[in-house]
């Protein structure tokens, strides 16, 4: 080596040996190793952003929103670059609305569950557009906005207790809303990006892309009314509000369709702004609200004597003060004194007793069977989660007394909607047309789609129902009967008035159930409302018939229905 042309050749041998390894690494990374490096290195630089799917809207019969989306943003903040805390929650506080100790808090360094720090914390979600620019303008470090989706319920409380509400994240919660989920949140899209590192972390320019597209969610059209809705709701309102922690109940039916054109509940709530409210103002009255439902059910047996022919409309009894079945007397509050009593005569003065002794002709068995026809014991299916189905007591399970409370509508479990459409039954010839609240879907192509047909039955010859819809006019046609409230001058009403009680897990709540179910023109049927007052100090009787002469009135002029155009029959309460 002491040889300098050795050291040279050596030397020389040595670089060109360490050049050719360079070289030889450098090919195999450029051209053997190439994908796996690469792919490596866009898998550090891929962002992903989810797509939120359009939520389908929720439309009144006539196409008026009930509820629907609207474009908004969220505002999010990455606390891995939030350079000063307090100041930017500060400058954000009053443009979202939120106190700056709650979106300092948000902000703050955090571990995920890897271990690995956060880089997104949500401070506000549905923010308008508007504000959410003026928030973008500030510029503040780690702080940004996305495209978000806001449900919006126009009319607040209007029908709130059918709509229901959504979570932040447009998941249904209650009502409609949770019922209908799957139809109407349709499917998120994604985007799949390429971003630089650092603090510019911005779409690199021809880097990698792929988006797919949500699928926007299916929208309900309701057979609801808007108009009606609101009113019917004013109307209820108003009057529940004379019984301090009441609770009402209210429907309208079509005839002969069985759509609910309205159905009401008191109290309720903001389905803008549900929370902060009492969950058991939330319910849906009319089909979570299980009654007794008292005298309305006589209607029942008087159908199902009329339809059995062990009655016929001009049958006539000869009825004592009281009856004993078991243990119980059973009473009227319109005394006979064991004269002969007309069939619209019982029915006008609600007599327990003539009832009782119309059931005795039927029996238990037949009697249930058409409780069942009726609708009775199980839910209708009109479309509310959560619906109650009431209990029927089997006939192994009737006392001696039950032979005098089933008949009258005690000792049976029934929701308000079940009850009307009992009354719809009988106003629709006899026919039962199971209750309908979603009329079509709508797909997001704007086609519509109508809901499956209503299930219907014959329960009653439409001779019978018609004998028994004059049965029923008496109650608001004759001296002193029960439902004198709830006559209207220029149409004729058909109806019956109960009063029973309010059943919570079957056992019995303090105060009264009154009741108002009835029909108009009496003649030929249009409309059906009930109209149901739990009053936990008693006084219901004051607010369900003059609540239905309301509702009632308001709907056959909303319709422009003519007034009837004959005056109701002259009845007779006892015959000589």
């Amino acid at each position: 080596m002491a040889d300098p042309r050795r050291r040279l050749r050596l030397g020389t041998v040595l670089t060109l040996a360490l050049f050719a390894v360079i070289g030889i690494r450098l090919v195999v990374l450029q051209a053997v190793d190439t994908p796996a490096y690469a792919g490596g290195g866009v898998a550090d630089r891929l962002r992903t952003v989810t797509l939120p799917a359009a939520r389908g809207a929720i439309y009144d019969r006539d196409g008026a929103p009930l509820a629907h989306s609207v474009e908004a943003r969220y505002v999010y903040a990455d606390p891995t670059r939030v350079k000063d805390i307090p100041g930017t929650a500060k400058a954000l506080s009053p443009l979202l609305g939120i106190p700056a100790s709650e979106l300092a808090e948000k902000m703050k360094p955090r571990k995920r569950i890897n271990g690995a720090d956060s880089e997104f914390e949500y401070l506000a979600r549905g923010v308008d557009i508007d504000r959410a620019r003026q928030i973008t303008a500030l510029e503040l470090p780690g702080i940004g906005t996305h495209r978000d989706e806001r449900r919006e319920v126009p009319g607040g409380d209007l029908a709130a207790n059918l709509l229901g509400f959504t979570s932040e994240d447009m998941v249904g919660l209650e009502g409609l809303e949770a019922r209908y989920d799957d139809l109407l949140r349709g499917e998120d899209g994604k985007r799949v990006y390429e971003v630089g590192l650092g603090d510019l972390a911005a779409p690199i320019p021809g880097g990698y892309s792929e988006t797919t597209k949500a699928k926007p969610g299916s929208s309900l059209q309701l057979t609801v009314n808007r108009d009606l809705q609101f009113m019917t709701q004013r109307i209820l309102a108003r009057h529940m509000a004379k019984s301090k922690g009441s609770t009402g109940a209210a429907v309208v039916l079509e005839i002969p369709s069985g759509e609910v054109l309205a159905q009401a509940s008191h109290p309720t709530y903001n389905a803008a702004k549900p929370l902060p409210s009492d969950p058991a103002d939330r319910e849906d009255a009319a089909t979570s609200f299980v009654v007794d439902p008292g005298s309305v059910h006589k209607a029942i047996t008087f159908g199902a004597a009329l339809q059995e022919r062990v009655v016929t409309p001009d049958t006539t009894l000869p009825i004592p003060n009281a009856i004993r079945k078991g243990d119980t007397w059973f009473a009227d509050t319109h005394p006979a004194g064991g004269r002969r009593m007309s069939l619209p005569g019982m029915m006008a003065y609600s007599s327990n007793v003539g009832t009782i002794q119309i059931a005795d002709k039927l029996g238990p068995e037949r009697l249930i069977d058409y409780q069942k026809r009726f609708g009775l014991g199980e839910p209708t299916g009109v479309g509310m989660p959560g619906e109650a189905s009431g209990r029927l007591l089997p006939a192994d399970e009737w006392s001696g007394s039950s032979t005098g409370s089933v008949p009258i509508g005690h000792s049976v479990d029934a929701t308000p909607l079940q009850m009307a459409a009992v009354y719809a039954t009988i106003a629709n010839n006899g026919t039962y047309v199971q209750p309908r609240l979603v009329k079509a879907v709508i797909g997001p192509d704007g086609k519509s789609t109508p809901t499956e047909r209503p299930v219907t039955r014959s329960v009653l010859s439409p001779e019978n129902a018609a004998a028994l819809r004059t049965i029923l006019e008496a109650v608001t046609t004759v001296e002193d009967g029960t439902g004198r409230a709830a006559a209207i001058p220029e149409w004729r009403v058909a109806g019956k008035t109960g009063t029973g009680w309010r059943l919570v897990d079957g056992r019995k709540q303090p105060g009264e159930v009154a009741s108002f179910i009835g029909m108009a023109p009496a003649e030929n049927p249009r409309y059906v409302i009930a109209v149901f007052a739990h009053t936990p100090a008693g006084g219901g009787g004051d607010i369900a018939a003059p609540a239905f002469r309301e509702m009632m009135q308001f709907t056959l002029r909303h319709y422009g229905v003519p007034p009837s155009g004959e005056k109701a029959p002259k009845f007779t309460v006892y015959p000589r």
